[in-house]
């Protein structure tokens, strides 16, 4: 019989929960989005998003233990985002982890929410090659790191402002396109010429694999207001599509100069900004000319979902690396770093 973990990921707006077996088989994988209930704010509203986990969560547990075909016997350890995240919607998942936990007396596991991102790419290919390198790039993060076991991380550059996907999200407002920014801004961008507006690239100082898009992002918004203060037309599916291709160049660049020298044997995406099939289309593309491996998800586990906290649980799971009942929530938690 094979290890099965109930995992449950409540970091931000999505309430899910899975059972994976061995790292590898999603027995189920339940998310319910808060996407309707965020949208007429234009953004996630914290403590509307922990209130909705604490509604949702005991559902949705249910839910994938059903799907599952398995009872809370059936269990043999439980596994939680604790970090980083909205601080009220972490507190909702951990409590009923550890009540779980306590009440089945089985081992609870604390999941860093970016490992949970990483280990995705392993319920895509399990046998996926050390060392890689990820990009995890998403509405609050945009980070690359680089692992050459498993457990093992070193972060070789982040953001220095905006991430990736809060500039996504920030001009599909400034587009009038709604929330969530990313989808609506990749839609649109695909009837529009991506050479059209030559918005700047940031790539900061030579030797650096750190990104910078608040340069990009005001860019865009004073060409929206200059065309605006001169009459001038704007093609919003030109401005969509130059934007798309100048974040990806930036992405793209940085994530190869940064494989390249570290000696990476494989470059993986992570996170919701990797369900963007432009940038796929432009990493496949630079890794089909330096013959090296592109590996990402499908697009259900590159958002927010338990299986992918289920996946990296396991590998801790084989290691005994358990979490105690005192486990807290830490919103800024660094990947790499263990906190109880």
């Amino acid at each position: 019989m094979g290890v099965k973990i109930l995992a449950i990921e409540t970091s931000c707006d999505e309430t899910s929960a899975a059972v994976v077996e061995d790292g590898v088989t999603i027995r189920a994988n339940i998310i319910s989005s808060q996407i309707a209930v965020h949208q007429k704010f234009g953004g996630v509203v914290p403590e509307v998003a922990s209130r909705k986990h604490l509604e949702l969560l005991n559902g949705v547990i249910a839910e994938a233990l059903a799907e599952a075909g398995l009872d809370f016997a059936g269990l043999d350890a439980v596994a939680v985002t604790h970090g980083p995240g909205l601080a009220g919607a972490l507190l909702v998942g951990v409590a009923a982890a550890k009540t779980l936990a306590y009440a089945l007396d089985i081992p609870l596991i604390a999941v860093n929410h970016l490992e949970g991102h990483v280990y995705a790419n392993f319920l895509a290919e399990p046998a996926l090659p050390f060392p890689f390198l990820c990009l995890i790039v998403s509405g609050g993060h945009t980070d690359l790191v680089f692992s050459e076991y498993h457990g093992n991380y070193r972060l070789l550059g982040s953001t220095r402002d905006d991430a990736a996907g809060e500039a996504f999200d920030k001009i599909a407002r400034a587009l009038d396109l709604g929330y969530p920014g990313g989808p609506a801004i990749e839609k649109l961008a695909e009837k529009g010429d991506e050479e059209a507006i030559p918005f700047p690239r940031a790539y900061l100082e030579e030797g650096t694999f750190d990104f910078s898009f608040s340069g990009l992002k005001t860019a865009v918004i004073n060409y929206l207001r200059q065309a605006g203060e001169q009459g001038s037309p704007v093609r919003k599916a030109d401005v969509a599509a130059s934007f798309q291709k100048a974040v990806a160049d930036v992405l793209v660049e940085k994530t190869f100069q940064a494989a390249v020298s570290c000696r990476a044997k494989a470059v993986l995406l992570a996170g919701g900004v990797a369900a963007n099939r432009r940038l796929r289309a432009l990493f496949q593309l630079y890794a089909d000319r330096r013959m090296l491996p592109v590996i990402y998800p499908p697009p259900v586990l590159c958002t927010d979902n338990a299986a992918m906290i289920g996946c990296a649980a396991y590998y801790r799971f084989l290691r005994g690396d358990f979490a105690p009942l005192t486990l807290n929530a830490f919103p800024g938690l660094p990947l790499g770093e263990e906190r109880y």
